[in-house]
């Protein structure tokens, strides 16, 4: 193998942006046994609070895994093969939506992108509740990451 050049530290702005600009990535949370386990999510970045939130229903594996040991990381993939996120700190997990509109409802609709915001915004909101969702709020105090340039 040749010795090519080494990856460099991208900068807290830089992973921020990373984050911001994706909307996928795998969250690890951290099972009994002390073994990841890892499920790709759908997220959204509040950079200023830095929180990542997630929607998830109640009875996922993750919850329990959560509520029993908070410590969780999220990878988020860069532009290339070469480039990554990771978004490390505790989760809480929110109680479940249960009244239409309620908080935690609302938080959920505001995750959404405005682009794929739901027409029926009533409808959409009983059927959170029918889910029994919950929001995972991910709160960051540690953001790293890498680039490798490489040309070709």
């Amino acid at each position: 193998m040749t010795q090519g050049p080494a990856p460099r530290p991208l900068s807290d702005e830089a992973l921020s942006n990373l984050l911001g600009k994706q909307q996928f990535g795998t969250l690890a949370t951290v099972k009994r046994s002390g073994h990841p386990h890892l499920t790709t999510m759908l997220y959204s970045w509040d950079s200023e609070a830095r929180i990542v939130r997630f929607s998830t229903t109640a009875d996922r594996i993750k919850v329990g895994h959560l509520r029993r040991d908070p410590r969780a990381s999220l990878h988020v993939q860069g532009g290339d093969v070469w480039s990554f996120a990771v978004a490390e700190g505790e989760a809480e997990v929110s109680e479940i939506t249960t009244v239409p509109g309620d908080a935690v409802g609302r938080e959920l609709l505001g995750m959404i992108r405005q682009a794929a915001k739901p027409e029926g915004e009533d409808a959409f909101l009983e059927q959170l509740v029918a889910e029994r969702r919950v929001v995972i709020r991910l709160k960051v105090d540690r953001l790293y990451g890498t680039a490798l340039d490489i040309n070709g």
